[in-house]
């Protein structure tokens, strides 16, 4: 690996807040992302999730970590740090 190749890697620090959602239509009750904040360190998002989730309208928070190639655009699978309340599947991220 160069050192080019090393370097084109970022890390993205998340920290996703969740809300319930009610359509009109069918009265289904699912949940919608509402906040997303970016840092530069695995512990300042947790902490912001933790906070976050304490709120009266937030049901759920993540705090994960993203890898992205910024030579191809290519953004990895989320890796959580924590998962707290009501969040989605996995499968549904």
């Amino acid at each position: 690996m160069t050192k080019s190749d090393h370097n084109s890697e970022k890390v993205h620090y998340i920290c996703q807040t969740y809300v319930e959602h009610k359509p009109e239509r069918d009265g289904q009750t699912s949940l919608k992302i509402n906040k997303q904040f970016e840092y530069t360190s695995a512990s300042d998002a947790q902490n912001r999730a933790e906070r976050e989730v304490q709120s009266e309208d937030c049901v759920g928070a993540d705090a994960y970590i993203v890898r992205e190639d910024q030579n191809s655009g290519e953004v990895g699978m989320p890796s959580f740090l924590v998962r707290l309340g009501i969040v989605p599947e996995f499968d549904d991220f």
